[in-house]
């Protein structure tokens, strides 16, 4: 069964052996988290992502770790084009994406930050409920660890209540 963590915190301080990277289709890394992964990790990063492009909303590739301690980045697209507004659909796709390339490349722990909630425009309850309702729903078998982690405390307390109701049977 995969085990969830929801925490507050550095996506970059992340006891895990892959992060996640909300990208878009072009592999480029601007602001927000892919930044701070970008600046982490080394202009070689993106190269990787961008050489791999165009990645289609809903499929994810894996790049080095760079500079950091991960084993890999998953770059998993929310939208197409940098700084595109995104329906809810594309969180739930580039959540089931990053989770079907975790397991593809054998990672056991993957840290995921808030997808689509930054220039995305998603409302964070809404990324935290698309995101959870594709973490009940997978299938993981070498995958056993999931780390919800984001530095803002609003998107930690949404992926909380998202968690909590459905677990507690509520829609």
């Amino acid at each position: 069964m995969l085990e969830i963590e929801i925490q507050q915190g550095s996506l970059l301080a992340a006891a895990a052996e892959a992060i996640v990277n909300a990208a878009n289709s072009q592999g480029w890394m601007g602001g927000g988290v892919a930044g701070a992964i970008k600046r982490a990790a080394g202009r070689a990063v993106e190269e990787e992502a961008v050489a791999a492009a165009p990645i289609p909303v809903g499929s994810a590739i894996v790049t080095s770790g760079g500079k950091t301690r991960f084993k890999g980045i998953i770059h998993a697209p929310t939208m197409e084009q940098p700084a595109m507004r995104i329906p809810v659909a594309n969180v739930g796709a580039a959540m089931r994406g990053a989770l079907v390339t975790a397991e593809a490349h054998g990672f056991a722990s993957l840290a995921v930050p808030g997808l689509g909630t930054g220039v995305g425009g998603v409302p964070k309850a809404a990324a935290a409920a698309a995101m959870c309702q594709v973490l009940r729903a997978f299938p993981a078998k070498r995958l056993k660890r999931v780390i919800l982690v984001a530095l803002d405390p609003e998107m930690v307390a949404a992926w909380r209540d998202a968690w909590t109701e459905r677990a507690a049977g509520r829609p």
